[in-house]
């Protein structure tokens, strides 16, 4: 069944804690964490402190998304942090191979990314180093944007290339889109304002994991 990842830029982080133990309670499979630097993309999230003490809330999986410059040099401090997946972009400035490598010798699985823009083919010779690849179904950085549909075709492309790699997809996800990408191959589905701005969040995970076809 598809992992539900819901996005902690979404929540309340005035409460971040009480948020996390929310949602895992709800029936989270993995938390995803997006850093920013405010230089990749134009705002600033949250670094490796707020990560490491969110770790003392939840066992589940933390899957952090960097959304940096020079991810090379945000993985030693991400890792000990306490993240379990660390995802970078394949547009950023740090060599692929390297930064995939040195997640891998700080003890992560590692995963690319791809904007909405870069073509599937970005990804395909590293995909033997990866375990996730992220697919953006919205512009990196803000969170509340629509699902571009064009992306789809990215997804069941990659998901030929790599079946065994996991397909993670971000960006306007609703039990609707989510049921579009399980349906090319996805599997695991980031999820924010659906989860969070949900009266009842476990019933929110519930209706990704089985979603109804549109």
């Amino acid at each position: 069944m598809v992992k539900i990842a819901p996005s902690m830029l979404a929540c309340d982080f005035t409460k971040m804690g009480s948020e996390i133990r929310r949602i895992t309670q709800a029936g989270a499979d993995w938390i995803h964490l997006d850093v920013m630097d405010g230089h990749f993309v134009p705002n600033i999230s949250f670094g490796p402190g707020i990560i490491a003490a969110l770790r003392n809330e939840t066992p589940a999986c933390f899957d952090v998304h960097l959304m940096v410059s020079r991810p090379l040099d945000f993985v030693p401090a991400m890792a000990k942090a306490g993240a379990n997946l660390i995802t970078f972009h394949v547009e950023s400035e740090s060599p692929v191979e390297e930064t995939l490598r040195a997640i891998h010798e700080a003890g992560c699985d590692a995963g690319l990314v791809l904007k909405p823009g870069t073509p599937a083919q970005a990804v395909r010779d590293w995909l033997p180093l990866c375990e996730v690849v992220l697919v953006m179904t919205v512009e990196p950085g803000f969170g509340g944007q629509a699902f571009m549909e064009g992306m789809l075709e990215k997804i069941e492309k990659i998901k030929q290339w790599a079946p065994q790699v996991l397909l993670e997809v971000d960006g306007g996800i609703n039990p609707q889109t989510g049921a579009m990408c399980i349906e090319k191959g996805a599997d695991v589905l980031v999820a924010g304002t659906n989860i969070f701005r949900a009266p009842d969040a476990k019933e929110a995970i519930k209706a990704l994991k089985q979603p109804v076809k549109a």
